[in-house]
């Protein structure tokens, strides 16, 4: 090659790798930022996503032989991974003609080439993520034994934590890049192509063949609306955990009409681990962490209000036992004043009152207003009438104290 032609190829490598620098620089911004970091542990990423990071990295570092091989093989094992095969495209063109940017050469529609592009920044940033081995994020605040892991959704990182029961609390075991809605966060109305933000449950399993390919490898819907939304007036339904089809290993950050979406092998990873009726979902704009000193102050200031209203409900003393309620507190349609008159009733024709939580699980809401969803089994007994139920309690933290804001049947 002479040497005007080797000084174009060099020029062109040069400005591929000044685009991917650029993009890393973008995924930096989302880097791990708190004030309290975690410790720098390495987490280990699955192998599609840690070789397409160490292929842009390795373009980065102008590497392009190691990256061209590293692509190679992700393509290999996963040929449709579109954003490798768009990588792959730029590193052959910048063989012969200069490359501005990931995907400007693709000839492919400006708005999917942008959706590979951050995409791009989301892994990039993700492998920024350094394993939370100290901390644990505060909406997990306490998981009874029946409840084995729960997810948490760290949307501005494109990051779905996955995290282990051990002994009540949460210890991290996993991550996987997930897809959110088109339009972000906060559901609102039907077809408005967001996410919700909130505590949700999966509540139950749709398998492949119950599906079409668009969900791959199948789905576990979510319980949204919950109650919290019903009583905000949001609405809408079907919002679901699922896979992505046949042609497709992953999504752009923001792609889905409100679903979460991982792909069909981090899908059936996870799937091993979900219990339905059980498994909570914490839904984040950004993660919250903590410190297990600050998760256990959290967690007995709030079972301390538990306790006061299950022996205030016993004490049959129904004024003291009404102020656990805040002004706002809906039931099943009924107002606090509705609520109140028919507690007072059914209280005086009780000689006596027995009351036993059990496997109480704690959860604080995502966002700026202090609520908690507290689920637990209900053993209740009087002089003339016992049942059993699984119940669900919203809090709310008025004037510094919890009082509960929605109370019924889980």
């Amino acid at each position: 090659m002479n040497t005007p032609a080797r000084r174009r190829q060099a020029g062109s490598r040069q400005t591929l790798a000044q685009a991917l620098l650029a993009i890393a620089a973008a995924g930096a911004s989302y880097a791990w930022a708190m004030g309290l970091g975690p410790p720098a542990v390495a987490r280990q990423l699955a192998a599609p996503e840690a070789m397409l990071v160490r292929a842009l990295l390795d373009i980065g570092e102008s590497r392009f032989s190691a990256a061209l091989e590293q692509i190679d093989k992700l393509l290999a094992s996963n040929p449709n991974f579109r954003l490798a095969q768009l990588v792959k495209g730029d590193l052959l063109l910048a063989r012969s003609r200069p490359i501005n940017s990931i995907g400007n050469a693709s000839g492919a529609p400006s708005d999917q080439v942008d959706g590979l592009r951050e995409e791009a920044r989301a892994r990039l940033a993700r492998y920024q993520i350094e394993a939370p081995r100290e901390l644990a994020p505060r909406y997990l605040l306490q998981m009874p034994q029946e409840q084995k892991y729960a997810l948490v959704l760290d949307s501005a990182k494109s990051t779905l934590f996955l995290f282990e029961n051990i002994g009540g609390a949460a210890r991290y075991v996993a991550d996987y890049y997930v897809t959110i809605g088109k339009n972000g966060l906060e559901k609102l109305r039907q077809g408005d192509k967001r996410t919700p933000i909130g505590v949700y449950h999966v509540v139950s399993q749709l398998p492949r063949d119950k599906l079409s390919d668009f969900y791959g490898s199948g789905a576990f819907p979510l319980n949204y609306p919950n109650e919290w939304d019903r009583v905000r007036g949001r609405d809408g339904y079907g919002i679901w955990l699922h896979g992505t089809p046949r042609d497709t290993y992953s999504r752009p950050p923001r792609a889905s009409d409100g679903c979460i979406v991982l792909s069909n092998a981090d899908l059936e990873a996870l799937a091993r681990k979900l219990q339905i009726g059980s498994t909570p979902v914490v839904i984040a704009d950004a993660l919250d962490w903590a410190r297990p000193g600050e998760v256990e102050a959290l967690k007995a200031d709030l079972l301390t209000s538990i306790e006061r209203w299950r022996h205030d409900w016993e004490s049959r003393n129904t004024e003291t036992y009404l102020r656990h309620y805040a002004g706002k507190f809906s039931s099943n349609g009924m107002t606090l004043a509705q609520w109140s008159a028919q507690k007072r009733q059914v209280n005086a024709s009780k000689a006596w009152i027995k009351v036993q939580l059990s496997d109480v699980s704690l959860l604080l809401y995502p966002g700026k207003e202090e609520i908690a969803v507290a689920t637990f089994d209900q053993d209740y007994a009087s002089s003339n009438l016992s049942n059993k139920m699984k119940k669900r309690q919203y809090w709310i933290k008025e004037g510094g104290k919890w009082r509960i804001v929605y109370e019924g049947a889980a």
